[in-house]
């Protein structure tokens, strides 16, 4: 893994049994595939199904913000990078950006933006808890290594109307 880029994922296939009545990807599953993808992404940090799958530590999503910027149809592949934007002594702030793949004519285009907030978590209390030291590190150093990485710009954005309150 190249650290001062994003982390790409292994390219995945928008099912025909995920898409809605208005025949595109149901917004539930664009969850999925970033979902599936984080936990690529965290199984090679130390922090992914993987350790979970030894009843000791794991992460839980805090927060998820989804822009859905384009339609994904059935057979559309897709992959998904990963930015961290920042890491403390418990918690993981980062965005996934999913971009069609493939040699059709929608390569390269975003189709997605999630940002999450993750929080480390020891399953034996299910509350939260420091990283590990090694864990943290490895997350303290991508965090360095993608700092000046481009951020969406959809990375902090607030929800609403845009009119004050009543």
């Amino acid at each position: 893994m190249n650290a001062s880029a994003p982390i790409l994922t292994a390219e995945q296939v928008v099912r025909n049994e995920w898409t809605d009545y208005n025949g595109h990807l149901n917004m539930a599953y664009y969850n999925v595939l970033f979902d599936e993808a984080v936990n690529a992404a965290l199984n090679g940090l130390g922090v992914g199904p993987d350790q979970a799958a030894t009843g000791t530590m794991s992460v839980f999503t805090a927060q998820a913000h989804v822009h859905y910027l384009r339609e994904l149809h059935a057979g559309d592949r897709v992959r998904v990078s990963l930015r961290v934007l920042g890491v403390d002594a418990k918690r993981l702030h980062y965005v996934q950006t999913m971009m069609r793949a493939g040699t059709h004519a929608g390569e390269g285009l975003v189709a997605a933006v999630s940002e999450n907030l993750t929080l480390s978590v020891d399953l034996s209390t299910r509350r939260v808890t420091p990283w590990t030291a090694p864990v943290f590190a490895r997350l303290q150093a991508l965090a360095v290594a993608h700092a000046d990485l481009p951020v969406p710009p959809q990375v902090r954005r607030v929800i609403g109307l845009n009119r004050p309150p009543a």
